[in-house]
């Protein structure tokens, strides 16, 4: 098959959520970062002025091993460019394909931007990537860690096969879900990015210890995180089946994760009891072990320096399990953590607070 047919055929079927695995002389053409798609992208006006931006469609791999497409943005400072390359790895916006930061500008969070604005004032380039599924076919494999931490490196090697003046360099910074990726892309880098360089990764309230954590969630308004991260685990393990541990009012509402994005799935789950929201208002152990298994951070070492983030307020990530818990986990290690409190600060403010001290310290490790 010639290489043109076969690119066709995995845009194709990727199209229509198919995974691919690739094989044979094609396959170096057809590797991790792979840009299938490129277009100009619409800006917020937060960005548009410090940048010019592309939409891609790029080949990512599924932790299974097989192809995948994942889409996001690469943009380009106007001024002052250097050509180092951060990654930019965003928060939680819903599970279904309109909820593509790349495409919706109503889930490209206002503290996301504020990110991205003073990486782009620092010259440079940021590769965001909305991650499997959102923007692109099939299920999104929400909170995955391995997922996650495949498709942010991908968008690297992305940007550099866009523009080859970029540097191996680049740094990782996230939030939330995006943080959690960052520190799994972290613990895999050196297996998976080829040539390229990790030098940190700078993760503001990341999500860890979900087994700990979940067992606190139901009847609280944060329940639908936990949903969602349900429909997350099946993306990946057929055994977990949510219709089987949701409670039948909850079930009645699981439209919304394909009709809505964050703040509508919030609003929907945050009123229920806990009996309301899974069968016996318990979460089977078993599903507690599938969120240790595929959801925690920490579990290997990370490859480079590492700058935690969280504010004492957040009322998503609690202030004491990424103090008490991720990061003795993490100082475990060899690699160097920076811890940072911010006091007062919630979930979202974290990031538009720690903005100049993040680029501050992304500045420092490229150097």
């Amino acid at each position: 098959m010639n290489k043109i047919v076969r690119l066709l055929l995995v845009a194709l079927l990727s199209a229509f959520g198919v995974t691919v695995a690739v094989a044979g002389p094609a396959t170096a053409a057809l590797a991790p970062g792979y840009v299938l798609t490129s277009s100009t992208a619409t800006l917020p006006a937060e960005l548009s002025t410090l940048a010019t931006g592309k939409r891609i469609q790029y080949l990512s791999t599924s932790i299974t091993g097989s192809t995948i497409t994942s889409t996001g943005l690469v943009l380009t400072p106007k001024t002052g460019k250097k050509n180092k390359v951060v990654a930019w790895a965003h928060g939680t916006t819903g599970l279904a394909y309109q909820c593509a930061p790349s495409t919706n500008q109503g889930v490209f969070w206002a503290e996301a931007r504020t990110a991205v604005a003073e990486l782009l004032s620092r010259g440079w380039t940021v590769a965001a990537t909305d991650y499997p599924g959102l923007g692109s076919a099939g299920q999104h494999p929400y909170l995955i860690g391995a997922s996650e931490g495949r498709a942010i490196i991908d968008s690297v090697k992305a940007a550099r096969n866009l523009d080859s003046a970029l540097s191996t360099q680049y740094v990782i910074d996230g939030h939330s879900q995006g943080g959690q990726g960052a520190l799994f892309a972290s613990q895999m880098a050196p297996a998976y990015d080829g040539n390229l360089v990790l030098k940190g990764t700078a993760s503001i309230a990341p999500l860890s210890n979900a087994d700990y954590l979940a067992p606190f969630i139901p009847g609280t308004p944060a329940q639908g995180y936990l949903v969602m991260a349900l429909y997350g685990l099946n993306a990946v393990d057929s055994s977990v089946q949510p219709l089987t541990i949701l409670a039948t009012p909850a079930k009645a509402k699981v439209g919304v994760l394909s009709t809505g994005c964050l703040n509508e799935i919030l609003a929907a789950y945050q009123n229920l009891t806990a009996t309301q929201l899974v069968v016996g208002g318990v979460l089977p152990n078993s599903v507690l072990t599938k969120l240790g298994q595929y959801d925690n951070p920490a579990q290997t070492a990370p490859t480079a320096p590492i700058l935690v983030v969280q504010g004492t307020a957040d009322e998503a990530v609690p202030y004491d399990i990424t103090a008490n818990l991720l990061i003795p986990q993490l100082e475990a290690y060899s690699q160097p953590v920076d811890f940072v409190t911010l006091t007062g600060a919630t979930h979202d403010t974290s990031v538009t607070l720690s903005a100049g001290l993040v680029a501050d310290w992304i500045a420092a490790h490229f150097s």
